[in-house]
């Protein structure tokens, strides 16, 4: 080939190589982007139904601050290349446990009981997934249904009551000034997450493991144990959410978190992690938690048929996914 052939050649695959890069970069702030876009039809449009309100502003952040406390941790499972379906069940579970012990012995033991289930159910996923080798797909698909399923039997089937401030104040029903509790919480998860993902060699070690396994293994990465934290780590933010459902609801239901899983993996996604693993930042997720928030709050004030809010959803959910997607 000639020479003149040749840097043409390279210089048009550099262009390229530039390009596809550009192209990366642009779609990792479409999450963002879109989320101004939609706020400001809504704005625009529902001016005069209270959209702007501080009231409902505020709710939009109490409907979805537990969905994005979940989302950050599922953001570190999808990163490590494996997936938890159980997160929603674990939740309303967890709720259940929650207000049973806290009914019997109390706040502190209610916090304990919410902590060590949600311990537990990490643990038995975590071990079926990397020690047994059952796909995370379905292990948390079966641990789904063993959640519900518990929580069920062990309250039979009933709303347990929590009547205890001390405990309902702090986990999500009460206020530091004018800032909601949830607001906290997840600003304070969030902070941990965006950290521990971006500035901690375990944060790199997720990233590596879910972008090859074998050569982050090469690396000296031990993936087998990684996958472990995460989905242990998943397991734990599920169970903080079904404390947080129990203290803003003031009640433990097996019904609690109950469909939180599309959601939580939806915001995820949305905010650029990859469901192939190896790329993700918590950031993005929690703008795209907000952003179906922002979407389901929007689309109820246009008094939209139930049916019309799951088509309108589903459809501004697949154009920002697919805007966003670099694979």
């Amino acid at each position: 080939m000639p020479e003149g052939a040749t840097g043409k050649t390279s210089g048009g695959a550099a262009e390229a190589g530039g390009l596809a890069a550009a192209i990366g970069d642009w779609r990792q702030y479409v999450v963002y982007g879109g989320f101004v876009v939609i706020f400001v039809i809504f704005a625009l449009t529902l001016r005069d139904r209270g959209f702007l309100t501080p009231f409902n502003l505020l709710n939009i952040v109490r409907q979805t601050a537990i969905i994005a406390i979940m989302a950050t941790a599922m953001t570190f499972v999808l990163c490590a290349g494996e997936i938890d379906l159980s997160v929603g069940a674990l939740a309303g579970f967890v709720s259940v446990t929650t207000a049973m012990s806290i009914d019997a012995f109390g706040t502190a033991a209610g916090i304990v009981a919410g902590l060590a289930t949600g311990l537990v159910v990490g643990a038995a996923n975590a071990v079926l997934t990397t020690v047994v080798g059952i796909p995370s797909f379905l292990v948390t698909l079966a641990m789904m249904g063993i959640a519900t399923g518990t929580a069920m039997w062990v309250s039979g089937s009933a709303a347990i009551p929590i009547v205890d401030p001390s405990y309902t104040t702090p986990f999500g029903s009460g206020n530091l000034g004018a800032v909601p509790s949830l607001l906290l919480w997840m600003a304070a998860v969030a902070v941990i997450g965006q950290g521990g993902l971006r500035k901690t060699s375990f944060g790199r070690k997720v990233l590596a493991t879910g972008g090859s396994v074998l050569s982050a293994r090469y690396s000296g990465v031990d993936t087998r144990a990684i996958k472990r934290y995460v989905l242990i780590a998943s397991a734990l933010s599920a169970a903080l959410a079904g404390m947080l459902y129990a203290g803003r609801l003031h009640t433990g239901r097996y019904q609690l978190g109950q469909g939180d899983e599309l959601s939580v993996i939806a915001a995820a996604v949305l905010g650029g992690t990859s469901l192939f693993g190896g790329k993700g930042t918590v950031a993005g997720s929690i703008v795209g938690a907000l952003m179906i928030g922002l979407i389901n709050n929007g689309l109820i004030l246009m008094n939209l048929e139930y049916s019309q809010q799951l088509i309108a959803r589903g459809v501004i959910i697949i154009l920002a996914v697919a805007l966003g997607s670099t694979r």
